[in-house]
């Protein structure tokens, strides 16, 4: 059976087809520059890279592009052969605790959710949209980054706020990267044996979450009320006293608009190094004496360990760490820094381990009181899986 897994953003289109349920990826690819001018795609098939330009005015030329690449390349005879488009989307608030069938309703309780997520969900819409015309016999599911943080306890997700800004405007901690974290926690499951261990997963990127898993299901997760909360990424500032809002908005004469997109997109990594929001520029420049990016790259290490000590008191006991996401699969530097200041809680690396990239790996000690591990996360196959179960 043939899935489509969607992954849409405002100018973007992120695909993967799977033969299921043995999960191969048959074809691969990005549409990008949706509406702009020079926009292109790049299709991967039998490993091969091509990239090619074309006029998108919008997500529906790419739809149709790529059912032409489907045909012509022959993954596909007939638009009856795919059975199941699954999306993306960011944001499904405290409704949907688990992939859904989508239909109207869905799509409207989606597009009501989008003050939550303005720069996401109305993107994953457009997906939505597109494909739901020009392949309509098929079953489009949306699968949220926020559903499996729904089983949270009041107690890690409520704000110390007014309890009516919850009950009222539905203020709290949602959690982001929620198909990654899954994904990780039931690959755990398997390589432990276990249905219900204590995690700590780390999804480490541009932008970054670390998660608490309790008895096999999400506990706490530094992900908040937006996508800019816990830690430090790319271009985003993550915890802030709240307090310096107002304060610079009056010391430089900006907008709160003005303020939130320099959070959003000039403050992380970008901010502190003055020089770029990529981990591997931070690390290179740091290793040529640049000591600002010295100062990121040690501000970022030292509040990953930050949330993993406090996860690691509120969970009691840890059955395994893991390490994702393109700084967690590829940088040996900082998953290096992060296990040695987690010393204090037994944990010890083995460096020849350590030195992998982009690889399932067990990098700890064998006399590490918690394993640590490096698991390449794929998001895609978790909403090909979805997909496939309502099928």
């Amino acid at each position: 059976m043939k899935i489509l897994s969607v992954n849409a953003g405002s100018s973007s289109l992120k695909f993967q087809m799977y033969e299921m349920p043995e999960e191969k990826v048959l074809i691969s690819g990005v549409f990008e520059k949706i509406g702009m001018a020079e926009s292109f795609y790049t299709i991967k098939i039998n490993g091969e890279k091509v990239k090619k330009m074309a006029l998108l005015d919008n997500h529906t030329d790419a739809v149709k592009i790529l059912i032409e690449e489907l045909l012509s390349n022959n993954v596909i005879t007939s638009l009856d052969e795919i059975k199941g488009v699954g999306h993306r989307v960011v944001h499904g608030g405290s409704k949907y605790s688990s992939s859904i069938i989508i239909n109207e309703d869905v799509i409207d309780t989606i597009e009501s959710l989008s003050s939550l997520a303005p720069l996401h969900n109305p993107a994953n819409l457009m997906g939505i949209r597109a494909f739901m015309k020009e392949l309509p016999s098929a079953i489009s599911v949306a699968v949220f980054d926020t559903a499996f943080h729904q089983t949270m306890p009041e107690e890690s997700f409520i704000y110390a706020l007014p309890y009516e800004w919850y009950t009222k405007n539905g203020i709290r901690r949602y959690g982001f990267h929620g198909i990654s974290h899954d994904y990780l926690t039931e690959t755990l499951k398997k390589e432990l044996d276990n249905d219900k261990p204590n995690l700590i997963t780390c999804h480490l990127g541009n932008g970054a979450s670390i998660s608490a898993i309790k008895d096999g299901v999400c506990f706490d997760t530094s992900l908040g009320f937006s996508p800019n909360s816990g830690l430090m990424m790319g271009t985003r500032s993550g915890d802030i006293d709240c307090a310096i809002i107002p304060y610079i908005m009056k010391e430089e004469n900006l907008s709160l608009n003005e303020v939130m997109n320099i959070l959003n997109k000039k403050s992380g990594y970008l901010g502190v190094s003055g020089i770029s929001n990529d981990s591997r520029d931070i690390e290179a420049a740091a290793d040529q004496g640049n000591e600002r990016a010295k100062l990121s790259q040690v501000l970022f290490v030292n509040r990953i360990v930050e949330y993993i000590a406090k996860y690691y008191v509120k969970l009691g006991h840890v059955d395994a760490i893991c390490f994702a996401g393109g700084i967690g699969e590829n940088s040996m530097a900082t998953r290096e820094a992060v296990m040695n200041k987690l010393a204090a809680l037994g944990v010890k690396i083995d460096n020849d381990a350590n030195n992998v990239r982009g690889e399932f790996k067990l990098i700890s000690a064998s006399d590490s009181k918690i394993p640590v591990y490096i698991i390449p996360t794929d998001e895609e196959v978790m909403i090909a899986r979805d997909t496939y179960n309502f099928i």
